[in-house]
């Protein structure tokens, strides 16, 4: 594996749903350190596409790489590099959050002597170390999905792949998540979003990709989609609106 290898490589990627395409020949590249935004419509393909990255899919064709490791060949080797998130996490309601990450951490192999430290590291940031010993099906929606990202990150993934990471969380806990991810990507970890909140993709992002019908449509930084669609000083929001209307335009 190459260390100049890029975090995420996806190329003629395809995956149909009985008949139907969702991702028609995807070409996407993110390199370590990037924290990239796929952005579309409902039922553009982002999801599927973060399904297949994290190994949860098989592509119909194509080929997904992550740090130089394919995903379809060696899918355990590229899942210990991988963490997925997704907007509904599923928690084992009778552990508590300790507990929780302390089972985590073991089917991942953390060494036991680091468990301790980075499930304390990431209940403080995340306020969660005064309910450690409190179950989580007691926990609100808010609690669980920090629960639940606590979980994505105590092995120390290279890379992350969130859906809505920020759903159910008060402003204050949010702002923290995003200094957290934000730390994440500095360290040179890869890290991408999906989300509704044009907001918090504008506000993060080295790079958005916009999807449409499957494939990539649009990709680069805001000031460079902004020169694309000739919307200088627009939010993301106005610029989003702008190409994946001309995307359905006939």
């Amino acid at each position: 594996m190459s260390s100049v290898s890029p975090a995420l490589s996806m190329r003629a990627l395809c995956k149909n749903f009985d008949g139907t395409p969702a991702v028609s020949q995807l070409e996407l590249t993110i390199q370590p350190g990037e924290f990239y935004a796929l952005l579309g419509p409902n039922g553009a393909g982002k999801i599927t596409t973060i399904r297949m990255a994290a190994g949860l899919l098989l592509p119909d064709s194509g080929s997904i790489e992550i740090f130089g490791v394919d995903v379809v060949r060696e899918p355990v080797a590229a899942k210990r590099m991988t963490a997925w998130l997704p907007d509904e996490p599923a928690l084992y309601d009778k552990l508590d959050p300790l507990e929780y990450l302390e089972f985590v951490a073991g089917l991942w192999g953390v060494e036991p002597a680091l468990v301790m430290s980075r499930a304390r590291e990431l209940m403080e940031v995340l306020e969660l170390w005064p309910h450690r010993h409190a179950r989580c099906e007691g926990f609100s929606r808010g609690m669980k999905q920090k629960v639940a990202l606590a979980g994505a990150l105590i092995h120390d993934p290279m890379l992350l792949l969130l859906d809505e990471p920020l759903t159910g969380l008060d402003a204050a806990i949010a702002r923290q998540v995003k200094d957290l991810l934000t730390a994440r990507a500095k360290a040179g970890r890869a890290i991408i979003l999906t989300t509704h909140i044009l907001e918090v993709a504008e506000r993060l992002a080295d790079r958005i990709g916009i999807i449409h019908a499957g494939r990539l449509c649009a990709e680069g930084t805001l000031e460079q989609l902004r020169a694309r669609t000739g919307r200088a000083g627009d939010s993301l929001e106005d610029v989003f609106l702008d190409i994946t209307s001309r995307a359905t335009a006939p």
